[in-house]
């Protein structure tokens, strides 16, 4: 299996994806960091567990955009914990992966409440597609394009202009935007970016957002304008974006 993954490894051409969270349970360690390095590097945040209960207790605790199962999973395998997770509606959506062909293995999985299923070897394009086409059809969106006042985000080509300014992103600067404008307005918690754009648990009152968000206020700001007039912060909580005071005024 590793081969063929192997040949088929994320290329330029495969389109970028909106930042999106993964539990990926698999336990073969070789194929679990292929496929997270594969991930992560179309700008995926990816958790790895190893085994059915692990994998229960992370998808029960823990906020995921899909989770990928391996059905032999050691312990409880990839049906049991699927099996569980819709017992306590959790409806993340779920890939299964097997190496198993059989088509009761499938039929199964469907019927419990997966939401599509991938069969070893697969193609790392496959299932970034997938992923994709999962998460639009959960979240209902549709467009590649996010508005907020003039700043645009366009998803499939990681662009971001600002008017007529097309604005240079870091890998994580462009993450933490997209993460922010998900749903314009909205108050996001530094837990929250800290789990969905860095992938991992600390300190939440470690400065690692704030310099992140300082450098996107720089970045986004036209020349004149308040650095804070796009991404807000909401002291002692995170951070919310919002339209400028001077494009929000012209609206109405």
């Amino acid at each position: 299996m590793t081969k063929t993954l192997s040949s088929s490894l994320p290329n330029p051409t495969i389109q970028s994806s909106p930042i999106m969270r993964i539990l990926l349970a698999e336990d073969e360690t070789r194929i679990a960091e292929f496929v997270r390095k594969g991930l992560e590097e179309q700008g995926f945040t990816v958790d790895l567990s190893s085994d059915g209960e692990d994998a229960l207790h992370l998808a029960t605790t823990q906020a995921y955009d899909v989770i990928i199962l391996d059905i032999m999973l050691p312990g409880k395998d990839g049906l049991h914990v699927l099996r569980e997770l819709r017992a306590a509606q959790i409806l993340t959506p779920v890939i299964l992966a097997t190496a198993r062909a059989a088509l009761d293995d499938r039929l199964t999985g469907l019927d419990l409440g997966a939401d599509d299923y991938i069969t070893k070897p697969f193609y790392m394009e496959e299932l970034i597609a997938r992923l994709r086409a999962i998460h639009r059809r959960h979240t209902g969106e549709r467009l590649s394009l996010r508005v907020v006042g003039n700043l645009r985000m366009n998803l499939m080509k990681r662009e971001v202009h600002r008017g007529d300014r097309l604005i240079e992103l870091t890998s994580r600067e462009y993450n933490l935007l997209e993460y922010l404008t998900r749903t314009a307005g909205r108050i996001y918690t530094r837990t929250q970016i800290l789990e969905h754009v860095w992938g991992y648990y600390f300190d939440p009152k470690t400065n690692v957002i704030d310099v992140h968000v300082q450098r996107l206020r720089t970045h986004l700001a036209n020349e004149g304008e308040d650095r804070e007039a796009i991404i807000k912060t909401v002291r002692g909580v995170g951070y919310r974006i919002v339209a400028s005071d001077s494009e929000s005024q012209a609206g109405t």
